[in-house]
């Protein structure tokens, strides 16, 4: 009897549970996006309602969790703010996997000169750092949200295109590419039927991990003033606005963004890692 329960395999056999800390950010990002969809209905005040009477108000039952200068309520700014946090790095890693994508299959592909060319030009912008780069297309084209997405969508375009150039490369020499070209498929319809979406597991994965890199820049150009303006409820501009409170002992409205970033950041890269891992494992 022992011998035969023994014996016996469950359906969840070989299936590996997600760590407890990989659990808890999970349900971290969960209510942040919970929280972003339905902030209309989850916060006490507008975010942009203005109350000059409750400056720099602390916690309490009207502001959970303070005000900042011109009393605006923390709590209401955090949750629409977090919509911006969220949406703008999905477009800015848009932006870069359509083009890292195209470029890092081209050169795997092609090899030869198309190898060369690409490889240089992401060298080229690898020897400017992100940041900077950014700030001088912001300088042509001017400070704001959409300028800097697109700036940065370019700007992470080298990481994206060398990962899945190395990516690609393992997989054009699997037998089932050889069994296409001997059946006269040509290579632009075995790339966009059949190379790309093999390497959609593992490019995934790893723009999940980029995902709160991603978040942190958008809040850093923010921070700096090139990125959202007033009076959007962005996080990084509301730590770049609380500063000047922290002078006057009020420190809830840097903390309470600046806490909010901190913990999606680290909640998407430990997510971001373990997917990684589990969907490379299966290519």
């Amino acid at each position: 009897m022992s011998e035969l329960t023994l014996g016996r395999v469950g359906p969840t056999t070989g299936r590996k549970r997600p760590p407890a800390g990989v659990v808890a950010a999970g349900g971290t990002l969960a209510l942040v996006v919970l929280a972003a969809l339905f902030a209309p209905l989850l916060a006490p005040y507008a975010p942009d309602a203005i109350d000059l009477s409750a400056s720099l108000a602390g916690t309490g039952p009207d502001h959970p969790l303070g005000t900042d200068s011109s009393g605006q309520d923390l709590l209401s700014r955090v949750l629409y703010g977090a919509r911006t946090s969220l949406i703008a790095p999905l477009f800015l890693l848009a932006i870069a996997a359509v083009l890292g994508v195209s470029l890092g299959t081209l050169a795997a592909w092609r090899g030869g000169w198309a190898d060369t060319v690409v490889s240089r030009l992401t060298d080229v912008m690898y020897a400017f750092p992100g940041l900077l780069f950014t700030v001088l297309i912001i300088a042509v084209f001017g400070a704001g949200m959409t300028t800097s997405v697109l700036a940065l969508g370019l700007a992470y375009t080298p990481t994206v295109a060398k990962y899945t150039r190395s990516v690609a490369l393992s997989e054009r020499r699997k037998p089932y590419i050889d069994a296409y070209r001997v059946q006269g498929m040509g290579g632009a319809r075995i790339c966009t039927r059949h190379l790309v979406p093999n390497l959609g597991r593992s490019v995934i994965g790893y723009l999940v991990v980029l995902f709160g890199e991603a978040l942190m820049s958008l809040a850093t150009l923010s921070y700096l003033g090139f990125g959202a303006q007033p009076p959007s409820s962005d996080w990084g501009l509301m730590v770049q606005e609380g500063q000047a409170a922290v002078v006057q002992g009020a420190l809830l409205p840097a903390l309470v963004p600046g806490f909010a970033i901190a913990l999606v950041v680290v909640s998407f890269n430990v997510v971001g890692v373990w997917a990684a891992d589990r969907l490379g494992s299966r290519r």
